[in-house]
């Protein structure tokens, strides 16, 4: 989340000065741990009902089923963290997980019927935890008006790229090497442990708005009520495609060379890429307003993705791979920027639910269409999805593009009249 905070001098706090934050790793490491199942629960899914199943097209749906629960109620879970504490809804929600995932695991291995592994992955993806969105409210609760609020946000993104590097590879890595179930056991634990320690940290988590006072009419509004809300959402499931579609397509490419071991190296470039492109966007003291970036980041991701489909080998790939993931940086960084910008604080994690959810549910679709991409042609065909996915969000993102002007940065532009409609950085 880069944006310009102090543009004369064109210089912005670094990380190491947020990370000096009092309180700051209190939360940062318990939640670090507990965000991971985030990155491994499709993944999970997908190899552990591949395996028992054959079928990239059934494991594909089994996980999409998890995505698109854990989309649809992961803001309602964020809602209900703006209005009653982050801990309520964690406490309760990640022994719900952690049942719903130990019932997942002996269905697909006693080789239940279709139906049944459906319906343990809605409980499965309905109680994941959100725990970036969280994390991402902590840091505005304690630095609202500060300059290192901008850092903090690029800096949960690169951490959320991380996520991405470690989570699918480690899933991976259990799952060929020591049990089909065991990425799926793993994702448990952590969510558990991490989930339980970061829910003891009280002191740093945001007041309830039901203890502030606030209105009635601000506790039942909904984030998604904001138009430029509703477009990244939608910008949000392009990217979640090109998860998704990567890791089904990856996951059917180097099962066909012989090589299933080479999927966690292959998604491991990709994520790196997303990591390596986070650092790097997160230093930059950035001049232009966030929308305008977004309209730069975007078209060049979808461009990134459409020589996918055409890679032959591993080495290829993994290339291809690692430019889609220096794309989707700073896609998702501009992103999380402008959401902070649109909705007010009272919906803040609601907000940021939408987004991860939005994540969420395109990589469950893109992980679907994929499956059925692979099953009736070949791996290379899946790789169409990641392309096709973004190039649907860009048309949404360029006609809707004035939506995402932030009221403060509007109060700009008609101040400069009629004939300059481009809205200055307001960071």
């Amino acid at each position: 989340m880069a944006g310009t905070v102090n543009e004369s001098a064109g210089t912005r706090p670094g990380y190491g000065q947020l990370l000096r934050t009092r309180g700051a790793w209190t939360f940062l490491l318990p939640g670090f741990l507990a965000r991971q199942p985030f990155a491994m629960l499709t993944i999970g899914i997908l190899l552990l009902v591949q395996n028992t199943t054959g079928s990239y097209t059934t494991a594909g749906a089994v996980s999409a089923t998890a995505g698109v629960a854990m989309a649809l109620f992961a803001p309602q879970g964020g809602k209900l963290a703006d209005r009653f504490g982050q801990a309520a809804v964690l406490l309760p929600g990640v022994v719900v997980h952690a049942a719903a995932i130990s019932l997942l695991i002996t269905l697909a291995l006693s080789h239940a019927p279709l139906w049944a592994l459906f319906a343990a992955a809605v409980p499965a993806g309905a109680s994941t935890p959100q725990i970036g969105p969280m994390v991402r409210a902590r840091w505005a609760s304690k630095l609202t008006g500060s300059p290192l609020m901008a850092t903090s946000a690029a800096f949960e993104s690169v951490t959320d790229e991380f996520t991405f590097v470690i989570g699918p590879v480690l899933a991976t890595a259990l799952c060929t090497g020591v049990h089909p179930s065991a990425g799926l056991v793993a994702e448990a634990v952590l969510t558990v442990v991490g989930g339980l320690l970061f829910a003891t940290q009280r002191r740093t988590q945001p007041l309830p708005s039901r203890a502030a006072g606030g209105s009635l009419q601000e506790k039942g509004a909904s984030a998604l009520s904001v138009t430029g809300v509703r477009v990244l959402a939608v910008m949000f499931l392009g990217i979640g495609s090109v998860f998704g579609g990567m890791q089904m397509s990856m996951t059917a490419f180097t099962k066909a060379m012989g090589e299933p071991g080479l999927n966690g190296l292959l998604y491991g470039c990709f994520a790196a890429g997303n990591m390596i492109a986070g650092i790097v966007v997160g230093t930059v003291a950035w001049r232009s307003a966030p929308q305008r970036r977004l309209l730069i980041a975007y078209p060049l991701l979808t461009l990134a993705t459409t020589p996918l489909w055409a890679a032959h080998s591993a080495p290829l790939l993994g290339g291809l791979g690692l430019l889609v993931g220096m794309c989707i940086a700073p896609a998702l960084i501009t992103g999380f920027t402008l959401v902070e910008k649109l909705v007010p604080a009272e919906t803040r994690t609601e907000a940021f639910t939408w987004l991860t959810g939005s994540v969420g549910l395109g990589q469950a679709a893109g992980s679907l269409a994929a499956g059925k991409l692979v099953d009736k042609f070949s791996a290379h065909a899946g790789f169409l999805v990641p392309l096709c996915g973004t190039a649907l969000a860009l048309l949404v993102l360029l006609a809707l593009r004035r939506s995402l002007t932030p009221p403060d940065a509007s109060s700009h532009v008609a101040a400069r009249g009629v004939g300059h409609r481009e809205p200055v950085a307001v960071d």
